[in-house]
């Protein structure tokens, strides 16, 4: 420890800092949850460290207002009878991981992945198909903005997604705006 290594008591960082010895202690400690990272960067000049922050992402969340436009513009097909949720996580203890949407009638359930740019569709489509298998959902729809890159980028794989997701948009719509879940996963453009 940087501390011992510069020969500095706890008391000696404290007073140094303006903080009582024992609220030291337990910030080397990792016991102290209301510690500042102004409070972190005087500690670390106190014994001789820079300091330094990093982010990283935390799981994937609702990343920005397009991909929210796009989820509203499926709720807004649904039949009155269908419930909905938003942000649903999956019933795994510690697992950081949400369904964008869920779509209910009874007790069958609708899992909706939405995307507004396909980058990598295989990862992408496999992420939604893990989440489909832990997250113990009926039926998995992936919801994709209508966009020219898109569908180009769903036309470039389209045989290969065929088996897992046979459905397209037309009868996706058709279930969903009669108040069905759909019979199969699907593909559906928005």
């Amino acid at each position: 420890m940087a501390r011992i290594a510069a020969g500095l008591s706890l008391r000696d960082v404290g007073r140094s800092v303006s903080l009582h010895h024992t609220v030291v202690g337990r910030i080397e400690r990792g016991l102290y949850p209301g510690v500042t990272l102004t409070q972190l960067a005087c500690l670390c000049a106190a014994v001789g460290l820079d300091f330094s922050a990093r982010a990283y992402a935390g799981g994937d969340s609702i990343r920005d207002a397009g991909h929210v436009h796009l989820l509203e513009r499926l709720r807004g097909n649904l039949h009155p009878s269908l419930g909905w949720r938003a942000e649903v996580p999956l019933p795994i203890r510690g697992d950081q991981r949400a369904w964008d949407a869920v779509i209910s009638c009874g007790s069958n359930r609708l899992g909706v992945e939405a995307e507004t740019v396909l980058s990598d569709v295989q990862a992408q489509t496999r992420r939604a198909t893990l989440k489909q298998r832990d997250g113990g959902l009926d039926r998995l729809i992936i919801l994709v903005a209508d966009t020219r890159h898109n569908r180009d980028s769903l036309a470039e794989c389209r045989e290969s997604l065929r088996e897992a997701f046979p459905l397209d948009t037309r009868r996706i719509l058709s279930d969903l705006r009669d108040g069905r879940i759909p019979a199969s996963d699907g593909i559906l453009r928005l």
